[in-house]
């Protein structure tokens, strides 16, 4: 076992266990990057709802592959990092792994949402103005039949 590390049945708080990580591995710092990197995907896409829905569905799946690629990664760790992470239970695929893509995930949901409202308000709001119009149609109509009947 390597200074610092611990067992599972040795974690006795969340914080301890993010503490005793060695966030130098550089499969970390990677899989940091894949996830700063998604983010800003999700961010800078916006307005491009496609691809958006096309992120959302690979987070997914990825997510709900999460326990394959924990026993994948649990039983060939030395191939590519300095620690055995990978516990039975998931915690820290859960934490480095699912968490930040679920986090994703909710972000593109949020800019659904907000793009939504502001598409209701858009359309709320050419409604009223399209009513307005046809009133004021329907009031200089009048006016002009009533000119109209008054001059014959």
């Amino acid at each position: 076992m390597h200074p610092g590390q611990i067992e599972v049945n040795e974690v006795t708080g969340y914080w301890t266990f993010l503490l005793s990580i060695d966030w130098k591995d550089p499969w970390l710092i990677g899989l940091i990057l894949m996830h700063v990197l998604t983010t800003t995907s999700a961010l800078l896409s916006r307005n491009n709802t496609n691809f958006q829905v096309f992120l959302f569905l690979v987070l997914l799946l990825a997510v709900y592959f999460t326990e394959s690629i924990n026993e994948y990664a649990a039983q060939n760790w030395s191939s590519f990092s300095r620690q055995q992470y990978f516990d039975s239970n998931g915690l820290f695929i859960s934490t480095v792994f699912s968490i930040p893509i679920l986090l994703n995930c909710m972000l593109l949901i949020g800019t659904w949402l907000y793009s939504s409202t502001q598409l209701m308000v858009s359309l709320k709001t050419a409604q009223l103005k399209e009513r307005v119009r046809q009133e004021r149609l329907k009031t200089a109509d009048t006016a002009c039949t009533e000119k109209h009947f008054k001059a014959e």
